[in-house]
This record gives C-alpha cells, structure tokens and sequence, in this order.
C-alpha cells in the first residue's frame, strides 16, 4: 500500500509537467503506418512510443531546439533506427524523418 501515494505523486507531476499526444504516421510509400504516444516534458525534452501494422515496436527520444521545433532519433527494436524532426504548436504538429532507409512523416496532438 506505501507503493500508491509514489504512483499517485507521479501521476500528478505529469499532470501539471508533462503533455502526452496520440501521434500517426506512415511510411513515404505507405507500406507501413505507426501509431502512438509522445510526451513532452517542461524540460524540453520528452518521449516517443510507437507501434507499426508490421508489428515492430519504436521507441524514440526529442528535445525542443526552440519554442516551436524539435528533433529527435527512433531506435526500433528489429534494429533501425534515425533522426526525425518536428512542428509543433504546442498541442499539435507534424514531422518527418527516417527510419532505417525508409522516409516517414507523421502528426502528433489533435
């Protein structure tokens, strides 16, 4: 029972320091579509978690280079990986990016 007033505290930090957003996308020849989550953090920086139609799981890391754009890099785990950069109004955005040798864009937020 000491475990859930931890749960409970950390809950509410994201509440009031964190945004997490739906993310889409898909592959430049549409072979292969990603859906998620991104969250972002008051630091700047956040996280990314995406699941593709093909079955592979993607995990990814950003900062924000200013008010209004980032960057970041995917590590999947059947092994490929690259940079993406983004958009963002603050509660909606777009990016592009690579993953292994493929081109790939996607939107985040609502």
């Amino acid at each position: 029972m000491r475990l859930l007033p931890v749960i409970l505290a950390a809950a509410s930090l994201c509440l009031v320091g964190c945004l997490t957003l739906p993310v889409s996308g898909s592959t430049e020849d549409g072979s292969e579509r990603f859906y998620g989550t991104a969250t972002g953090y008051l630091s700047g920086g956040g996280t990314i978690t995406l699941e593709s139609t093909k079955g592979a799981k993607i995990e990814g890391t950003f900062v924000y280079i200013n008010r209004r754009q980032g960057e970041g890099t995917f590590r999947c785990a059947d092994g490929r990986t690259g940079p993406f950069t983004f958009v963002s109004t603050g509660s909606y955005g777009t990016g592009t990016g690579r993953l292994g040798n493929q081109y790939f864009t996607f939107t985040f937020g609502e």
